[in-house]
């Protein structure tokens, strides 16, 4: 009896898949959704011809339980389109990457009917019109990257009647940089129950006064907003884990360095050039433990320049070209880069020395590619993933903290995770030849592991310029993590 009835359960199952295989794996809405984005996008990928998304694959298209979970169709600059309302028909969609595309249209409303998104990445296309405030109804929202198109407008606020930016309360991630955004930034768009990491603002029309209200956001480590700003930002609290600023080309009134160039002692970075700060450097940020470059030509700063006695050990450049420093009390404890060009003291007894030569203007990095072919997670919005193998590299690498930019990171056509990868000299402009052979080596000899969960990888590196001469890239292999092999 028990054979009997254990036959009769193969035979609905069978008979179950051989139905699913006729009515097709992905859920109706979803197949629908999806195929009227086919018929309205061009040059998709020629899997999309296939009946069925999610039971016969659709390339960069994730499903789970017949559900459309994921969409990664980033960086393939022939497909071109709107993106339509459509998009909104997935409702189980949790990340949705469409960067380096070529997508012209306005950015639907409906896609904040998307209420599981956590990863969203539209940078890098022709979309124009506004920021729709309907994105603010995204409340589970990790990455919002519209950055590098041609959007116009202001930020969208919240209303008795409508969302906006400001409920975006689990975002980490604000890229609007290289937009057409005009107007000043709301006071409301920022509030202390928020957790963003990086705020991009730069290559804009904004105008105005840098919210006081930014000051509140204690999880802030990068701030980019060379604009016509009029004020410069808040009073920042010492325990913000503030990483890096850049604030140039500006329109500050003039006035003395703020207070907090002295009290954001986790400072890595400080960039704010083509200013009108006047008076003296505060001594104090030379000493921050862990400051790394502190840049600041173009001002008004005059004075005699001193960095302190306290000086940080991982301090490595101080460009203070073209201000109206007179004199300069230099310290024995510092002999990195000093840069001091265009400043009356130059036509002093400093004159011929290193200080008053002109530098090298922008550092080549080293770059290249990495291909991690069996990493044990999907989740490409966790940032502590990505920040855990930029401190692994610059650590076996034995370069500088911060010197290490991971970019664009995907899932590419042989289901490999690719990740962009660029290194800064620790000093001066260039990689020396022994550095290079250094770092190729530790990719080629599997003397560089990642961490474990990266699993297996290759390197591909990029032609490095040397001064007058290229250096070839070649392919690097290594076992990553746990070992093994990698051909």
């Amino acid at each position: 009896m028990a054979a009997l009835e254990f036959f009769f359960f193969f035979l609905v199952l069978l008979f179950s898949a051989g139905t699913q295989g006729i009515l097709g794996f992905t859920n109706p809405d979803d197949d629908r959704a999806l195929q009227s984005l086919k018929d309205q996008w061009k040059n998709t990928p020629p899997s999309w011809e296939k009946s069925d998304p999610c039971g016969t694959p659709w390339d960069g298209i994730t499903c789970n339980n017949s559900r459309v979970t994921a969409m990664d169709l980033s960086f393939n600059p022939g497909l071109t389109g709107s993106l339509t309302p459509n998009l909104g028909n997935l409702e189980k969609l949790n990340i949705l990457i469409l960067a380096g595309c070529g997508f012209t249209s306005q950015i639907p409303d409906e896609l904040g009917n998307l209420s599981e998104l956590t990863f969203l990445a539209l940078n890098s296309n022709n979309l124009t019109g506004p920021i729709p405030p309907s994105l603010g109804k995204l409340s589970n929202l990790y990455w919002l990257d519209l950055a590098d198109n041609k959007l116009s407008g202001s930020f969208p606020i919240s209303t008795s009647t409508s969302p906006g930016l400001d409920q975006l309360l689990k975002a980490k991630h604000f890229h609007f940089n290289k937009n057409q955004l005009s107007g000043s930034i709301p006071r409301n768009l920022f509030s202390s129950g928020m957790e963003l990491i990086h705020v991009l603002f730069d290559g804009n029309k904004l105008s105005g006064a840098i919210p006081d209200t930014l000051g509140l956001v204690q999880t802030l480590e990068v701030l980019a907003a060379r604009q016509k700003f009029s004020s410069y930002p808040p009073q920042f609290k010492s325990s913000i884990r503030f990483f890096l600023g850049d604030l140039s080309n500006n329109s500050f009134e003039a006035s003395e360095a703020p207070a907090w160039f002295s009290t954001l002692t986790t400072l890595t970075t400080l960039i704010l050039e083509q200013g009108s700060l006047y008076g003296s450097v505060p001594e104090k940020v030379f000493s921050f433990p862990n400051i790394e470059q502190v840049k600041l030509k173009d001002n008004s700063f005059n004075d005699t320049f001193s960095m302190g006695d306290s000086i940080s050990g991982s301090l490595q450049l101080v460009d203070l070209q073209n201000n109206q420093i007179s004199s300069v009390t230099l310290s024995s404890g510092y002999t990195n880069s000093l840069v001091l060009v265009g400043n009356p003291v130059c036509n002093t007894s400093l004159s011929n020395t290193a200080y008053c030569q002109n530098p090298d203007k922008n550092p080549k990095t080293y770059e290249g590619t990495l291909y991690f072919r069996g990493p044990s997670f999907r989740e490409l919005s966790d940032s502590n993933i990505f920040h855990s193998l930029e401190s692994s590299l610059w650590n076996k690498l034995n370069l500088t903290p911060g010197s290490v930019f991971l970019e664009n990171p995907f899932f590419n056509i042989n289901d490999y995770l690719q990740i962009q990868l660029a290194l800064f000299p620790p000093t001066g402009k260039y990689f020396n030849r022994s550095e290079v052979a250094r770092i190729g080596f530790a990719m080629s000899n599997q003397t560089y592991k990642p961490p474990q969960q990266f699993g297996p990888y290759y390197f591909i590196a990029s032609p490095y310029h040397f001064r007058g001469t290229t250096l070839q890239g070649g392919l690097y292999t290594s076992g990553g993590g746990g070992g093994g092999s990698c051909n």
